[in-house]
């Protein structure tokens, strides 16, 4: 496997653990991310089950855009979109994980409360590979040979 098609599928499995994560979510009521739960009154707000499974949408088409790096069309009018809606959903993920590892550290108090427990690490941790492999999968896309 090259390095191309290596991030590819390790950036499609971290799309795939956010989705999934979702779900878990969704099924136990709660709002936030695993090991970073939502403060009470975002549940006055915000319906916990429809927005996480909204969420865990959203990870299922970023699964199929990263796949559709694997093939990539051959005409520039078609690859370029792909590319710049797959580097813009890295660079997102990016800064996600930016934003969580700060809140975790405590580094930036108004984003709430530090980590708490494993689950957040492990978040982060997967977050920051899927950014990196996606990234990676992005800029390593090129453009099919022609026969």
């Amino acid at each position: 496997m090259n390095r191309h098609t290596a991030a590819v599928v390790v950036a499609a499995a971290g799309a795939a653990a956010y989705a999934a994560s979702k779900v878990h979510l969704a099924l136990r009521g709660e709002l936030g991310m695993p090991g970073f739960p939502a403060p009470a009154e975002a549940y006055e707000v915000y319906d916990a089950v429809g927005g996480q499974l909204s969420n865990a949408a959203v990870g299922a088409v970023m699964v199929l855009l990263v796949l559709a790096l694997l093939r990539p069309p051959a005409r520039t009018l078609w690859r370029l979109p792909l590319l710049v809606a797959n580097g813009a959903g890295a660079l997102l993920v990016g800064a996600g994980v930016t934003t969580f590892a700060a809140r975790a550290t405590g580094l930036a108090p108004g984003l709430g409360e530090p980590a708490q427990g494993a689950a957040a690490w492990t978040s982060l941790a997967v977050g920051a590979v899927w950014a990196v492999a996606w990234i990676t999968a992005v800029a390593t896309t090129r453009a099919p040979r022609r026969p």
